[in-house]
């Protein structure tokens, strides 16, 4: 049975950092593109934000977090982290780590739909 659990979110001001984590098992964990997505309050939909491809480890990053996050991923423990920076009220989310197995690129790696596998997420809140 595959799982995927994320750790990490909390409450931390603005300018201040987080790192969160996304264990997984039950799947061949090198040949799975990863990928963070998040959810806001009221929203109904969940957002890219960073993603990592299982062929060539090549990363992917929304406009609204480059150069403020980074996607890692580390295959010998099955975990994909996900390091962010200079947080601001607008990263408070629900965030949720996903995995799936298709042709990934720029464009494939941001849609929902190619994510078989999703995790209960961890929420992230950024005080002003």
């Amino acid at each position: 049975q595959v799982q995927l659990v994320e750790s990490g979110g909390g409450v931390v001001q603005a300018g201040g950092s987080l790192r969160l984590s996304c264990a997984a098992s039950g799947l061949t964990f090198s040949t799975y593109t990863l990928a963070w997505f998040r959810q806001a309050a009221g929203k109904d939909r969940r957002e890219f934000v960073a993603g990592t491809s299982g062929s060539d480890s090549s990363t992917y990053y929304d406009v609204s977090v480059k150069g403020r996050f980074t996607i890692s991923r580390d295959n010998a423990k099955n975990t994909v982290y996900l390091q962010m920076q200079s947080l601001k009220p607008e990263d408070t989310a629900l965030y949720y780590c996903a995995a799936g197995r298709f042709f990934t690129h720029d464009r494939t790696v941001k849609t929902t739909g190619n994510y078989q596998k999703w995790g209960q997420g961890t929420q992230v809140t950024v005080s002003s």
